[in-house]
C-alpha cells in the first residue's frame, strides 16, 4: 500500500512519478520534451499534437488588458482608463537585461528545452523529496505564460480566476498541451515578448513597461542591470518582494536575481557584485486611472464617453462584446471635448455655485453644424466620495447615458420651439394675443396627433405677475417670457405640430420616454437635459438644421486600425427663415428682455431665460452663430429644492432666475470659450411687429379681416383694450418665475 503523509495524501514523490505516468500516457510529456530547443518540430512530436483541438487563438496573441487613453479635439490628454495598467511594447524595447533576468530567475534553460524541462522536473522533484514538500517548482516560462492567459481572461472574476490557477492534475495537463503547442507556433522570442507583457508586477502594473514606469519612471528599454533584476524578482511573489512596502526584502531578492544571472554567464562576478552592492532608487510614478483624474472637470464627458463605446453599436454588436472592448482597452480615443471651452466651461459652472451647495449647475456647449459636444461641466466633482460632495451622476445628459432618472423642467426654454412651429405654419411673427394675468383655456381645444383632445378639463395658464396682462406679439411675449401667449399660441399653432418641431429639433425627455401630447408641453413641463436644450438652441444658430450631438472623433486600437464611430446626424428641421426670425427675436431677449444680465456686448448672440414652478429649475440656453451653450441650475438630489431665500455660491438669492443666475453663468462660459477674432453674425431679417392701438385705428377697416396683423386670431379686429403703448415696452419682470403655469404641467 501506498505510503502516505500525515495530512493524508500521496508523497512528493508518489505525486511526481502519478504525474509523469498520466502525462506519459497522454503523450503530452512525451511530446514536450521532444521538443528541440530551435527549429521546427519532430514528425513524432507533431503526431502527438494533431491529437488535440485546435490551440485557442488568445493564446497566440492574447486580448491584453491595456491602458485607454481619452484625447480633446486638439491631441491633448484628458485621461486614461484601465481595467489593468499596461502597455505593449515589443521585445525590441524591452532592456537585454530584463530578458536576462527574467530567464536566469524562472527559467535558465528557456532556450535549451521545449516546452517541458524534463531536467528541472527532476531536480525539482529531488528537491522536493529532500524537503519533504514541495520548495521547489518546474514550470517553464512557456508554461507560466499559458497560465497567465487564462488569468488573463477571468479577468477579475474570482471564480473563474480560481479555476485558471488549481493545482490540478487535469489543469497541469491541458497547460501541458498547450505549451507545447505555442513553442511549435511562435517561438522562444515571441513567447518571451508575450510572457514580458502580460506577467503581473505588483502595485497594480501588468507587463514590464508599465511596472518600470511605475517603480522607475522610465521606460522598460532603458532599465539598467541592478532595476531589471529587481523587476524580475518581484514575479515570483509581488506582495512579498514588492520594494515600495518592503525595500529589504527587496533587495535580497533582487540580489538573488543577478547572482543567478551571473552563475549562468549573462554577466561577470564582477559585475554582479557591484549591482548587489548598489542600494535600490525608486522613483515611484503613482497611477492615474480612471475619469475621477480627468482635466478642467471633464469626468462626467470622460464618462459620457465611456457610455457611448458600451452602448453604441458601432463598438459590438452585442452589450457583452462592447464591454469586453472597454475592459481589454489599449484604444486612443480623440473626442469633441476643446480644451478652451471646457475650461471655461467648468470655471463658470464651479464660479457661481460651491460643490457643497444645496443646488448644483450643469453647463454643455456644442457646436452649431457638426453636433459636437465643446464642453460638458457640473459644480459637483466627478467621484465616488460622498463626503467631498463628489457624484458620478451625470446631470448635463438623460438618463440611459448616466444621468437623472428624469431630467429637468425647462421652462420657458421650450418658447422659441413653439414659435418656430407656429412659424413654419405660416403664423407672423405681428401674431398678438390680448390675455389677462389669468387665462383658461378649453382642454379639447388642444388636439393630439390622433386628433384626439388633449383633455377633457379647462386648462388654467397664469404668468408670473398680476402686472404681467394686455397685448403682445411673438416678440415681445419671447422677450418678456409671457406664459399666457405661448398657450394660446400652441393653441392655434396645434400641439402636435410643437410636438412635431420638438422632435425635429433634438428635444428629448430626460428618462428617455416618448414626448407626452400634453398642452403644458409649450411651457416646458417636460423633462430634458441640458445636453438636448444645447442641442435644440444649436439648430437656431444652425439656421434651421438640427444635427444630433457627438463626442467621438475617433477610436484607435492597440494594432492601429480605426473603428467606424458614431456620426452627427443632420438634417432640415424648419427653413433658414424660421430659423433667421427666431435668431432676431431672440436676440431681443439679451438686448432688452429677461437674459439682459447674460448677453454679449461684442459680438451676435441671443438666448432665452427658463424658470419652473417654485423656483426649483433655473436656465439660461443662448448662442451665437458658432457655439451653443445651455445652463441649467437646479437639485440633483431626491428631493427638488425651491429656489427662494437661498445661498448659492455664497451669495443670498430671494428669488432664482433665469437672468439672474444661470445667465451670468453662461456669459462667463461663452467668454471664455469664444475668441475675439471671430465674430460671425446672424443672417439679419426683418420680423414683422404687432401695430400699436394708434396705428391700427386708423387702418381698421383695412385690417381686420387680414390674420397675423395685430389680432387675437386670424379675422378677428379686436383692439388692444386699454393699451395706448408699444406693446415692446408691455409686460413681464426682469425673468423671475418665468414658465409658471398653475396645474399645467410645468410645475413639481
Amino acid at each position: 500500500m501506498p505510503k502516505k503523509r500525515s495530512g493524508g495524501g500521496l508523497t512528493t514523490t508518489q505525486q511526481a512519478a502519478k504525474f509523469l505516468g498520466v502525462a506519459a500516457l497522454s503523450g503530452v510529456v512525451l511530446a514536450g520534451i521532444a521538443l528541440p530547443a530551435a527549429g521546427a518540430l519532430g514528425l513524432a512530436a507533431k503526431g502527438t499534437v494533431n491529437g488535440f483541438d485546435e490551440i485557442p487563438a488568445n493564446l497566440k496573441t492574447p486580448p491584453l488588458s491595456q491602458r485607454t487613453t481619452i484625447l480633446d479635439n486638439q491631441g491633448g490628454q484628458i485621461a486614461t482608463v484601465y481595467s489593468r495598467d499596461r502597455t505593449v511594447v515589443p521585445l525590441t524595447k524591452i532592456s537585454p537585461y530584463m530578458q536576462q533576468a527574467i530567464i536566469a530567475i524562472e527559467d535558465a534553460r528557456f532556450y535549451e528545452h521545449g516546452a517541458v524541462d524534463l531536467k528541472g522536473i527532476l531536480r525539482a522533484m529531488n528537491r522536493n523529496v529532500q524537503a519533504g514538500g514541495t520548495a521547489q517548482g518546474a514550470s517553464t516560462l512557456t508554461q507560466q505564460y499559458v497560465k497567465n492567459v487564462f488569468v488573463e481572461e477571468a479577468g477579475d472574476d474570482p471564480t473563474k480566476v480560481a479555476q485558471a490557477t488549481q493545482q490540478t492534475l487535469g489543469r497541469k495537463v491541458q497547460e501541458l498541451k498547450y505549451a507545447i503547442q505555442v513553442e511549435e507556433e511562435l517561438g522562444k522570442k515571441k513567447i518571451l515578448e508575450n510572457y514580458l507583457n502580460i506577467t503581473f508586477f505588483g502595485q497594480q502594473a501588468y507587463g514590464v513597461e508599465a511596472a518600470s514606469q511605475r517603480y522607475f519612471s522610465k521606460s522598460a528599454k532603458d532599465l539598467k542591470l541592478e532595476e531589471a533584476a529587481m523587476l524580475a524578482g518581484i514575479v515570483q511573489s509581488p506582495s512579498r518582494y514588492d520594494p515600495v512596502n518592503d525595500t529589504e526584502e527587496a533587495t535580497k531578492r533582487r540580489n538573488t536575481v543577478i547572482q543567478r544571472m551571473a552563475d549562468v554567464g549573462n554577466i561577470s562576478q564582477e559585475e554582479a557584485d557591484k549591482a548587489k552592492g548598489t542600494p535600490i532608487k525608486l522613483k515611484v510614478k503613482r497611477p492615474k486611472n480612471g475619469c475621477i483624474t480627468a482635466v478642467s472637470g471633464s469626468g462626467f464627458f470622460c464618462d459620457y464617453v465611456r457610455q457611448i463605446v458600451t452602448s453604441d453599436p458601432a463598438f459590438g454588436k452585442t452589450a457583452k462584446d462592447r464591454a469586453k472592448l472597454w475592459a481589454t482597452g489599449g484604444l486612443t480615443i480623440k473626442t469633441t471635448l476643446d480644451p478652451r471651452s471646457q475650461a471655461a466651461s467648468n470655471e463658470a459652472a464651479t464660479s457661481r455655485v460651491n460643490e457643497s451647495d444645496k443646488v448644483a449647475t450643469s453647463v454643455v456647449q456644442v457646436q452649431p453644424g457638426t453636433g459636437r459636444i465643446m464642453a460638458m461641466a457640473q459644480s459637483r466633482p466627478y467621484g465616488l466620495d460622498a463626503s467631498k460632495h463628489q457624484t458620478v451622476l451625470n446631470l448635463s445628459v438623460d438618463h440611459k447615458m448616466g444621468g437623472s432618472y428624469a431630467g429637468f423642467q425647462v421652462g420657458s426654454t421650450f418658447k422659441p420651439i413653439t414659435a418656430a412651429a407656429a412659424l413654419e405654419k405660416g403664423i407672423s411673427p405681428a401674431q398678438s394675443f390680448t390675455t389677462d394675468h389669468t387665462i383658461t383655456l378649453p382642454g379639447d381645444s388642444f388636439r393630439t396627433c390622433d386628433n384626439q383632445p388633449a383633455d377633457t378639463i379647462p386648462w388654467d395658464v397664469e404668468n408670473e405677475l398680476e402686472s404681467e396682462k394686455g397685448t403682445f406679439d411673438m416678440t415681445s411675449a419671447l422677450g418678456k417670457s409671457i406664459n399666457t401667449y405661448f398657450a394660446k399660441l400652441e393653441q392655434q399653432a396645434g400641439l402636435c405640430e410643437t410636438l412635431s418641431m420638438a422632435k425635429k429639433v433634438g428635444y428629448i425627455r430626460g428618462n428617455n420616454k416618448p414626448l407626452q401630447q400634453v398642452a403644458s408641453t409649450t411651457l416646458g413641463g417636460q423633462e430634458s437635459t441640458p445636453l438636448a436644450m444645447a442641442s435644440v438652441y444649436a439648430t437656431f444658430a444652425n439656421r434651421g438644421t438640427y444635427c444630433s450631438p457627438v463626442a467621438i472623433l475617433s477610436v484607435t486600437k492597440p494594432d492601429g486600425k480605426k473603428i467606424g464611430v458614431p456620426k452627427s446626424q443632420c438634417s432640415q428641421a424648419m427653413s433658414e427663415h424660421t430659423a433667421d426670425t427666431i435668431n432676431q427675436m431672440l436676440k431681443g431677449v439679451v438686448e432688452d428682455g429677461t437674459g439682459t444680465s447674460a448677453g454679449l456686448s461684442d459680438r451676435d448672440n441671443a438666448g432665452k431665460t427658463g424658470t419652473t414652478d417654485e423656483r426649483k429649475n433655473a436656465w439660461f440656453v443662448g448662442y451665437t452663430p458658432n457655439l451653443s451653450t445651455a445652463v441649467w441650475v437646479g437639485s440633483d438630489g431626491a428631493r427638488q429644492i425651491p429656489m427662494s431665500n437661498i445661498t448659492i455660491g455664497g451669495q443670498y438669492y430671494e428669488d432664482v432666475c433665469g437672468g439672474c443666475l444661470p445667465g451670468p453663468i453662461w456669459r462667463t462660459a461663452m467668454t471664455g470659450s469664444l475668441s475675439a477674432s471671430e465674430t460671425p453674425a446672424f443672417t439679419p431679417v426683418d420680423v414683422p411687429r404687432a401695430k400699436p392701438k394708434e396705428d391700427k385705428d386708423k387702418n381698421k377697416d383695412r385690417d381686420k379681416n387680414k390674420p397675423g396683423e395685430g389680432n387675437d386670431k386670424p379675422g378677428d379686429d379686436s383692439p388692444f383694450p386699454g393699451i395706448s403703448i408699444s406693446p415692446d415696452l408691455i409686460g413681464g419682470n426682469d425673468g423671475n418665475g418665468r414658465g409658471q403655469n398653475n396645474g399645467g404641467g410645468n410645475g413639481p
